[in-house]
């Protein structure tokens, strides 16, 4: 029997490979705004939302909003193509799915953006629900985003795991009282992931199915 009935998982960094895209999106977005992303460490912007990320440079809400519509603009046109499956993700998701546990997606990325891409990929039809951010404001955060799938009817006294690759995925699982297995192959780190103490650090897909599978 296994440890878990659903397993919730963040898609960039843990299931796709989707910095790329996503750098060269940001890149973009703040030469738009006149801004030279040369000085700027872009790579933290890998994960955490994208109202957040930008808030960094402007206080005012109506510039961030612009920001975040001009990432998506592009993004939809490019940056989503940009991006691979991770090795043994397909694998893992086939495995746990005939073990007979329920699959869910907890992204940062709206819905909307997410699903043409796990569609694309070919992963799409692995989960029960592609759970991510809304177009808005009002599920935006790891945390809410969680919450939002965590909500459905099936899931009600299940035993759920989140799995991710960096601190909002961490912090998100902790804020939801749900134990968190974090990956090593992503964009996150040992130093990163460690203090949340996640039940696993995974170097690979085989090793978070091994553990989720285990009797």
């Amino acid at each position: 029997m296994a440890r878990y009935d659903a397993i919730l998982f963040d898609v960039d960094g843990t299931l796709i490979h989707s910095s790329p895209g996503i750098l060269a999106t940001m890149e973009y977005t703040f030469r738009e705004m006149g801004i030279d992303p040369s000085g700027i460490d872009l790579t933290r912007y890998l994960g955490p939302p994208l109202r957040r990320s930008f808030g960094e440079h402007f206080d005012d809400e109506a510039t961030v909003e612009h920001m975040v519509k001009v990432y998506r603009d592009r993004y939809a046109v490019d940056g989503c193509h940009r991006c691979e499956v991770f090795e043994g993700v397909v694998d893992m998701l086939r495995q746990l799915k005939d073990a007979g546990i329920l699959l869910y997606t907890a992204t940062s990325k709206p819905t909307t953006v997410v699903t043409p891409i796990l569609e694309e990929k070919g992963l799409a039809e692995y989960f029960t629900f592609i759970g991510g951010a809304s177009e808005d404001s009002s599920i935006d955060t790891k945390t809410a985003v969680m919450q939002h799938v965590l909500a459905r009817p099936e899931l009600k006294n299940a035993r759920v795991l989140m799995v991710g690759d960096r601190h909002d995925d961490m912090r998100g699982a902790a804020n939801c009282n749900v134990p968190a297995a974090g990956v090593l192959y992503g964009y996150g780190s040992k130093e990163e992931l460690a203090p949340f103490e996640p039940i696993l650090l995974a170097e690979n897909c085989q090793q978070l199915v091994e553990h989720i599978l285990k009797d």
